[in-house]
This record gives structure tokens, C-alpha cells and sequence, in this order.
């Protein structure tokens, strides 16, 4: 059933009415919700059925479930008669958006019930698709897939999963890949924060955001740079107005863009694009100029800011505002304000990871933090916003090509934990992979394939690769391959694949752009409203979703797809020894209790499935200010169980909303840094130096607990028998009991230990941040006091260049800085929601922005159809939007869009009646080569490009 919205007319919300009252004239129904609760009553429509409506009278099934598209964790009421979704309330008493929604959350219900779905299995024949059963297609695509296996190995197959998966069906993924025997498994947190993974986690312990949102409240200052959440995240951005209407928060953007968040802020600062380092270099030369550095803060628990203070000390206001276009005095106001105005938080998105110097960005923005002394505090800290729903939980549980799940790594210790969980002989699970050792090692102990790189998997030649051979297949399972770089050369990838396979809701650009006539799949997957699970907001609370809605038209769950091919491949029992599966699809809440028993080290496991339950259905109890439960059956706890939430369930930690916080005792969430890279260096000490967290029997640092170390304290005998029996010859992370955490943290100690940051990596190519120019830069002066690295024979099983492409000069052809990011209207690469006519009719064209003088220059003017192309080659034609929004020699393009392929409209390659209502050139077809050395991340922020008329 469809129903049309008349014309939206203003209506006073009123005084005396009730709640259901108050959203029914807000405009909270089908087809036309509108943000309450923060937004404010002028945003506030009524929206009723035109003409004669049918009305069900049947009664209504309300369920509780979380938005799907960015990270910040809305939660929302679905109202269900007969199976149908009807309406859908942004939920006014959830702790997180109180009743706010944007554009894309009021979606919901579409997404659900959209009819641009695949609706069946399908497989392309002679250019055409055809209907398949799903047991011919689980069976026709495994018979292939096992050929390959046989012919070439285990690593020819490339698992590709998904940030929108829930946590349990990620962890599922990564378990399926390791025993098919592989690394090439991968998510999209590979192209948006994997730079902030790895350099956040190797700067103090772990790679997530430290505060909630709601602690954001208390910030005094705050730094945006590469974000953007008036648009990215619009709710989250409401958590920031409110630490600026409460604190007269300061609030700076750094972006080379004035966005919608710049129009928000005290200042915008613009900068040049790949210029960060400098930029945070320049502010620190302020901050330690003036002293107003935290010095005891830095004594007490940061390693190495010596060496950092060498390094600021050549970033002089001359040599920053040559080489990021911003004048001292905005740089020395800028560095006053953040160091005045504490605690203060930096914000960054992908602005500031999708750079070859991704991991360099993140971590100068950690150092600043602790420069300044702001982390580890409420209202202070490093709080990174994801982008896809569960691109946080995904990345925890391992689906990575470079980890197992909760970052165990891959070397046989790890290997040897999870064959302990799941229950599997660690002989048979290593034969599993290929056993020949190459220039990486050994594939069970090598980092796969990424999905940054997948395009170069298949397309290099085999002996250039350190595994048996190229790619041969590649399952896209809920990935858009337009928010990748290099368009052009991923056609080229995709022909020379042997086979495809499409596992998602929407048919997606994979299914259109590959110019094949067969060899592609297409499977569909039910969304995350068909199925039921837990999802990590950005914040690392764990939220449960109902089922709203049975699976439509012949759409699986991903858990049960992955069953229906391990069944074929011959290891579901491996996969669900420990998991209940009813009929073929494998039980959600047995695969959260393996999480449980197994992921250690960040804290997966209390956050039991009961527990969960009882946060979701007592949305109302958990404080807006702090997170946590003022009464109620989860009294105490904080909402959604952040993690790290130590021990087993029983133990009934409440979770850690402010991460290395010492200020509070072990139990109730507190903890220093993480003791996870020695207790020496060069003779200087690496643990911390007076400070630890309060009431911990320890009152200075210490490191990761051991049952040694248990017995050397003489609290061996607090664990009982049985617990001994489990933790001997472990540690804190194997020890699947949990008895070594219990008794750390009943004597006040965190389980991991009590060490300093560290402001120096070295293990990283550049053990000190530095500013490297881009590989494609117009500021050919400064490449050779900037150079790039020079070129690896093998990163993550792959030749990677920098020095080789950096030293030809394309700049005289290619003038224009090009960058990209997002639109609130749509998410990720857009074929979901541009399949959503609600969202579709805000947003129609693809478009590029111009600055003024450069459009004049060009000689093209607002409205125009243009062609951008890159220093690659790859185009897209699109419309010119000249906006002083850009400064001038900067471009950009969001990158949600696609189905248009160098000017190739590709619509009636969809399935009939799958096309998204929106399609238009990928901004990516226009991006070039460069990658992160440290974890491979794609490089969208800082190519080259020229524009000329169409």
C-alpha cells in the first residue's frame, strides 16, 4: 500500500495535547516525518493521505529498531499491521536522538518496503538476466567457486563484507572466510577510518572515538577538521549546538570547504587539502611557543613529545602558511582558543583519513589532544565519527583483511584463541590455507588483500603478488564499488574476473558498470529490518534491533546466506558448532554468546543478548546528559554497554563511555592508556609516572595482567577453581573465563594495564607524523622538501607506489585540486537511498563545485555541463555548481552517486525495475591512485583535475 502526501501546510505544535497528538500534527506518519525533539518546531509538518485512504483496522505491533545509515545510533519506533510496515516515530525517549531524525532516517520505512529491490536470485546470460532459484544459485555459484579453490587456491576467492551488516553477521563473515582459509576478507572501513584505527590505536590502545556525543555537551572547544556533521551527521551535530548553547563552546572548522558546519562555527579556518600535519604542526608551535602545553599531563602519560616538539619546531608560521594557505594570526588564534578553552574535542571524518598520510593525520590530531592534555577526560577527548551503521561493530569483529576479530592480529597465538572459541582443531583449521610461504610469509599469518586494492588483486601479474595467484572471484556483499578510487581500471578488474557475485538488498553499480554478458550473480539480501541483531554506534554502544518486518519478496538474511554456502562448502558445522540453527538460518543470539566467550581485548564481552534486550526496551531510563541508567532493570549501566565492557555478563560491568578516564575506579568505566607496547624503550619508561585510576590498589603504572602477575601480587587465590584451571599460562585476552579481568578490576586495575600514550610509532614508516606532499599535487615547489616514500615491493601482498607516480609532473594539465564528501541526503554510494523517492526528489543532479574565478577562467558558468577529469584519465560529466563555497583551485564532488559511467548511461543494464530513481556519474571515476602505507587507505581528499565545458 502506497500512500500519497498532499501539500504540507504549518501547524502550531500546541500546548495540552498528547504525544501521539503532537506527532501526528508534527507530521511524524508515513511519507512525511519530520525531525522533532532537538530540531525545533518550525521544521514541523503535518503530512496526511490525500483522497480516499484504506485504513487497516487490525491492531498495531509497535517494534524498536536503529537507523541504518550513519553511525550516530537514532533510534526509531515501526509501526507493523499485518506484516506491513505503516509508520514509523523517530523515538522521543531514546537516549541518543531524542526524537530527531534527518532526511535519511525518515526514509525507513521505504527502505524497507522499497520495490527498487532485487526481488530474487538472478545470474546475467547473454547480456540478460535471468530468474534462478536459490538453490541453483547456491549450488551453480559453489560448484565455481570450489573449481577455483582447486585449481588455484583458497586466496583466488575475495570475501568482500559489508559496514552494514549486523555485528553478529560481520563476525560470521570473518569466521566463514577463516575457514574457507583466507585473509582476503574486507568492509568498508578499509576506504574511511582504518588510518584512524590503526594510528588512534597505536597511539593509546584503541581505535575508537573516546567520549559519547552526549559527553560532547561539556566541551568548551571543539576542532572539526575533515568533518562535516551538518550534513554527514546531522544529529550528532545537534549534541555539538548544545555545548554551544550551554558553554559558549568554541567551536573551528578546518575544512578546505565552508560547509554547512563552517556556517555553525566561530571560525572557519581553510585549508589546503593534504596539509593536515602542517596545519596541526602549526597550531602545536603556538600551543609550546607560549607553554600552554599540559606539563604534568605529558609527564605522567605521554611517551616521546620531545621528539614531536623537533619536528613542530620546523613548522615555523611561515614555512605553515606556505604550505597550508593559513596566516599566522589565524593559526596563533586558533592554537589560543583550543588552549584556553579545555577540556576541547577533535573531531575528524574522512576528510582526515582518506589520505597517503591518513595514519600521519590521525595521529597529529591524537597528539594535539594530549599536548593539550584533553583526553581521557568528559567534554575532552578524540571522537571520530563512522559513516555506515555498523562500520564500528564490523570493524571490531574482525572483518578485516589484517585481524582477526577485536584486533588479535593474525599471528598463530591469535589463530589458536579463536580455534579455542569456536571450537575447531587448529591443525585442521591452518590446512585449511595455502601453506607456501611468500615474500609476506605465510598466508594464515599475512594480511590479505584489501578492499582498497582488490582492483590491483586482479589485475597485477601473479608472480608481483604474495599469494598463489591474482583474484579470480569476488563476492561484493553489501558494498557500493563506487566509493572506491579509480573507476576506469576497476571496469577492467571486473572483465577480467572469472566470476561475480552480488550479495545485497539492491542490485548496486557492481551489477552495471563491469560491461560483461555473464559470469555475475545477483543474490538478494534482506535488510537489517528483516532480521534481527546488535549494531555499534560511533559512540561503541551496542544497540539490539527488532525484526520489523518479515523478509520481503525472496530475500534471505546475510547469516543464513552465509549457512546455505558453508553448507555447500562443507564446513557449517565448523561454522555454528556452538550456534543454534533453525531451519538454515543460524541463531543471532547464539552468534552474540561466541562473541561474548571470545573478544577479550575491547571489552565484547557483557554485553549478553539479555542484556541488550533490557537497554532497548528501557530506552527511557538512560540519562540524555551521561548515558546511564537512572533505575529501571539496567540501573547503573550506561546505555548500550560501550565497550570495552570487561567480564562475562554475570560480572555486570556497565560499560566505558569516556575511555581512559582515571578519574573513575576500573568498575565503573575508568581507565588509563593500555599497556600494549612494552614497559621500556630506549631506557625510558613507557608505563605511567603517578597517575593511575582512582581507588585501584596500584597507584602508579603497571603492565597488562597475566596469570604470572596475578600470582606475583598474591591475588592468584581470588579466582576460584575453576578459574584458576582456565587462566593458567594465559593472559587477560586469552584467559576465556574472564577470571584474570574479575580480579584486576575488584582490585581497581584495568586488565590491560596502565602505560603512557605514545606520540612516537616505531614501527610506523614515519615514527614521528610528517607533512609528505600528496602523489598528485599542483604545488610542484614543495615536493622536494615533502617528498613521498618511496615505493614498497609489498603491502598487504601487493607492489604499492608513491615516489614513481609522485615524480611526474601532471600539474600544467591538471590545475584544480579535487576532493570529495558527503550530501545529507544520501549515504555511502547512494544506491539505497537514491532508491528512496523521498530522498531522490531532494537531490536529482550529480554536480561538481567551481569557485567563481575558477569557473570564469575556464569559462563556464552555473548550471553548465562539464567534464571533470582526473590525472588518470577517468571522467564524469556533470553539472557546474560555481560556489565561492570552494576556495579557488579546489573542486569537489560528493560521492554517492553512480549508474552514469563516463557519460554511458547504464540504466537499462539494471534488473527490470531495479534502477535507483537517481543516477549520475561516480565522483571516484575521476580519482587516481594512492594509498596509506600503514593500513592502504584510498586516497579521495587531495587528487588533481582540470574542467572544461561538455
Amino acid at each position: 500500500m502506497r500512500l500519497t502526501p498532499k501539500q504540507a501546510t504549518p501547524v502550531a505544535a500546541g500546548l495540552g495535547i498528547s504525544r501521539r497528538q503532537f506527532l501526528k500534527r508534527g507530521g511524524a506518519a508515513t511519507g512525511g516525518l519530520a525531525a522533532a525533539g532537538f530540531m525545533g518546531h518550525g521544521m514541523l509538518r503535518p503530512v496526511e493521505a490525500s483522497g480516499k485512504t484504506p485504513v487497516l483496522d487490525s491492531p498495531v505491533e509497535v517494534k524498536r529498531t536503529i537507523c541504518s545509515h550513519c553511525s550516530v545510533g537514532c533510534g526509531t519506533y515501526a509501526e507493523v499491521q499485518e506484516g506491513i510496515w505503516t509508520r514509523q516515530e523517530p523515538a522521543f525517549d531514546h537516549p541518543i536522538n531524542r526524537g530527531a531524525h534527518c532526511a535519511k532516517g525518515a526514509s525507513l520505512r521505504q527502505h524497507g518496503h522499497s520495490s527498487r529491490r532485487l526481488k530474487y536470485p538472478m545470474k546475467l546470460v547473454d547480456g540478460q538476466w535471468q530468474r534462478m532459484s536459490w538453490d541453483d544459485a547456491i549450488e551453480e555459484i559453489g560448484n565455481k567457486v570450489l573449481e577455483l579453490r582447486a585449481a588455484h587456491g583458497p586466496d583466488s576467492v575475495f570475501w568482500l563484507g559489508s559496514a552494514k551488516f549486523n555485528n553478529e553477521q560481520a563476525y560470521l563473515l570473518r569466521k566463514f572466510a577463516s575457514l574457507w582459509g583466507t585473509n582476503n576478507t574486507d568492509h568498508q572501513a578499509r576506504i574511511c577510518h582504518s588510518t584512524t584505527v590503526a594510528g588512534v590505536a597505536n597511539t593509546w590502545g584503541y581505535g575508537a572515538m573516546t567520549n559519547s556525543l552526549n559527553d560532547m555537551h561539556n566541551c568548551r572547544s571543539i576542532l572539526f577538521i575533515g568533518s562535516n556533521p551538518a550534513q554527514a551527521h546531522p544529529v550528532a551535530m545537534q549534541h555539538f549546538l548544545i555545548a554551544k548553547e550551554r558553554n559558549n563552546c568554541d567551536i573551528i572548522v578546518a575544512d578546505p570547504r565552508f560547509t554547512r558546519t563552517a556556517a555553525k562555527a566561530d571560525t572557519h579556518v581553510r585549508i589546503r587539502p593534504g596539509s593536515d600535519v602542517a596545519f596541526i604542526w602549526g597550531l602545536l608551535w603556538h600551543i609550546f611557543e607560549n607553554g600552554w602545553e599540559d606539563r604534568e599531563y605529558i609527564q605522567q602519560r605521554v611517551y616521546g613529545l620531545d621528539e614531536v616538539r623537533a619536528e613542530v619546531a620546523t613548522f615555523t608560521p611561515r614555512v605553515v602558511e606556505d604550505v597550508t594557505g593559513v596566516p599566522e594570526q589565524v593559526m596563533y588564534d586558533v592554537a589560543q582558543r583550543l588552549a584556553t578553552r579545555k577540556p576541547g574535542s577533535i573531531v575528524w571524518c574522512m576528510g582526515g583519513t582518506q589520505h597517503t598520510t591518513g595514519n600521519n593525520n590521525t595521529r597529529a590530531y591524537c597528539i594535539l589532544e594530549l599536548a593539550l592534555g584533553n583526553i581521557g577526560k568528559s567534554g575532552g577527548g578524540a571522537n571520530i565519527l563512522r559513516g555506515h551503521d555498523n562500520v564500528q561493530g564490523a570493524t571490531d569483529l574482525g572483518l578485516d583483511s589484517s585481524s582477526l576479530p577485536a584486533y588479535y592480529g593474525l599471528a598463530e597465538g591469535a589463530w589458536q584463541h579463536w580455534a579455542r572459541v569456536w571450537d575447531v582443531d587448529y591443525e585442521w583449521l591452518k590446512g585449511r590455507f595455502d601453506q607456501t610461504e611468500y615474500h609476506d610469509g605465510l598466508p594464515m599469518n599475512s594480511s590479505g588483500i584489501t578492499v582498497s586494492r582488490w582492483v590491483d588483486g586482479v589485475l597485477e601479474e601473479d608472480e608481483a603478488i604474495s599469494q598463489r595467484t591474482a583474484l579470480k572471484a569476488m563476492f561484493y556483499w553489501g558494498h557500493a564499488v563506487n566509493s572506491q578510487t579509480r573507476g576506469p581500471e576497476m571496469r577492467r578488474a571486473m572483465q577480467k574476473l572469472e566470476m561475480m557475485v552480488i550479495v545485497d538488498p539492491y542490485p548496486t553499480v557492481a551489477a552495471v558498470m563491469h560491461d560483461r554478458t555473464d559470469g555475475v550473480y545477483l543474490l538478494p539480501a534482506c535488510t537489517q529490518f528483516e532480521t534481527t541483531g546488535s549494531v555499534t554506534a560511533t559512540n561503541r554502544s551496542l544497540q539490539w534491533r527488532d525484526k520489523v518486518i518479515e523478509p520481503l519478496f525472496e530475500s534471505k538474511p546475510d547469516h543464513e546466506i552465509m549457512y546455505l554456502l558453508a553448507e555447500k562448502f562443507g564446513f557449517a558445522d565448523e561454522l555454528t558448532r556452538h550456534i543454534q540453527v533453525n531451519g538454515k538460518e543460524p541463531s543471532i543470539e547464539d552468534i552474540l554468546r561466541e562473541i561474548n566467550r571470545g573478544t577479550w581485548t575491547i571489552g565484547y564481552t557483557g554485553q549478553s543478548p539479555e542484556r541488550l534486550k533490557a537497554h532497548q526496551q528501557n530506552w527511557h531510563t538512560f540519562s540524555f546528559e551521561n548515558l546511564r541508567a537512572q533505575g529501571g532493570p539496567a540501573d547503573g549501566d550506561y546505555y548500550g554497554l560501550p565497550w570495552p565492557c570487561w567480564g562475562t555478563p554475570e560480572f555486570a560491568h556497565p560499560g566505558s563511555p569516556n575511555l581512559y578516564d582515571p578519574s573513575v575506579p576500573v568498575k565503573e568505566g575508568g581507565m588509563g592508556f593500555r599497556a600494549r607496547f612494552g614497559i621500556e624503550r630506549n631506557g625510558v619508561n613507557l608505563l605511567a609516572e603517578g597517575s593511575a585510576p582512582v581507588q585501584g590498589e596500584l597507584d602508579d603504572g603497571y603492565p597488562e595482567f597475566t596469570d604470572q602477575m596475578l600470582k606475583d601480587l598474591g591475588w592468584w587465590d581470588d579466582l576460584t577453581e575453576e578459574e584458576k584451571v582456565a587462566a593458567e599460562g594465559q593472559n587477560w585476552k586469552t584467559d576465556l573465563l574472564g577470571g584474570i579481568q574479575r580480579v584486576a578490576i575488584e582490585h581497581g586495575c584495568a586488565p590491560y594495564g596502565n602505560a603512557k600514550a605514545r606520540a612516537v610509532v616505531w614501527t610506523f614508516p614515519d615514527q614521528v607524523p610528517k607533512h609528505r606532499e600528496p602523489l598528485y599535487t599542483t604545488r610542484r615547489d614543495l615536493v622536494e622538501q615533502f617528498p613521498t616514500w618511496d615505493d614498497f615491493r609489498s603491502l598487504f601482498r601487493l607492489p604499492t607506489l608513491y615516489r614513481s607516480i609522485q615524480e611526474n609532473d601532471n600539474s600544467d594539465r591538471y590545475p584544480i585540486i579535487l576532493t570529495s564528501g558527503r550530501l545529507v541526503e544520501y549515504e555511502g554510494g547512494g544506491e539505497e537511498t537514491r532508491s528512496m523517492s523521498w530522498l531522490a526528489e531532494l537531490q536529482q543532479e550529480m554536480f561538481v563545485e567551481v569557485n567563481p574565478a575558477d569557473a570564469n577562467d575556464i569559462g563556464i558558468r552555473d548550471g553548465d555541463t562539464v567534464w571533470v577529469e582526473g590525472a588518470e584519465g577517468g571522467r564524469v560529466r556533470v553539472k557546474a555548481l560555481v560556489t565561492p563555497r570552494v576556495g579557488r583551485g579546489v573542486a569537489f564532488m560528493p560521492f554517492h552517486f553512480g549508474g552514469i559511467f563516463q557519460g554511458e548511461n547504464l540504466h537499462d543494464r539494471y534488473p527490470e525495475g531495479a534502477a535507483p530513481y537517481v543516477l549520475g556519474e561516480a565522483a571516484n571515476t575521476a580519482t587516481t591512485y594512492g594509498y596509506d602505507p600503514v593500513t592502504l587507505m584510498q586516497e579521495t581528499k587531495c587528487t588533481i583535475c582540470r574542467i572544461e565545458r561538455a
